[in-house]
């Protein structure tokens, strides 16, 4: 294996990071987005590249005022086990905090992964109400997942729910 980096995402790496998460948007792993969503989230997007080649990809999406998400976590097969996920995790949470974040939410099916990276299980009602109710407008289906709604739930089938306080 050769070396990878981990760096921001730019425009041009838009049709490669929905190349790269296809595989698990038709497995039901990760939900499908259009490009036209991609390229208005590229700002949230960290990539893995390895020979001029995107190896691995993640997204940190604000909620609120102390609270995001990592999301659209992907690393390619043949770069699994090599540090690459984590690395794209760690570069997310020092950018959180770089946003003033203090917790970040996860909705998974890698819990090992992401319990070694300090993420715990969480219960349902991890924001007051108030910041409740201002969530279920947001229109976002990220949110909408982290919310627990029941339209979403058939996304959600078998993945945790996690949370991670930042130091």
């Amino acid at each position: 294996m050769s070396e990878y980096i981990v760096r921001p995402a730019r425009s041009t790496d838009i049709v490669g990071i929905r190349d790269l998460l296809q595989p698990m948007v038709e497995q039901r792993i990760l939900l499908g987005k259009d490009l036209a969503v991609l390229y208005g989230a590229v700002q949230e997007f960290v990539v893995a590249e390895a020979e001029g080649e995107l190896v691995g990809c993640g997204a940190l999406h604000v909620f609120w005022e102390d609270l995001g998400e990592v999301r659209t976590l992907m690393v390619r097969d043949d770069w699994l086990h090599h540090g690459v996920g984590g690395a794209i995790v760690e570069r997310l949470e020092e950018h959180a905090r770089v946003l003033g974040l203090s917790r970040l939410f996860c909705l998974t099916f890698e819990t090992t992964f992401f319990s070694r990276r300090g993420f715990t299980p969480i219960g349902e009602q991890v924001v007051d109400p108030d910041v409740y109710s201002q969530l279920l407008r947001s229109g976002d289906a990220g949110v909408e997942e982290f919310l627990d709604l029941a339209h979403v739930k058939p996304n959600t089938l078998g993945n945790t729910r996690m949370l991670k306080r930042l130091g």
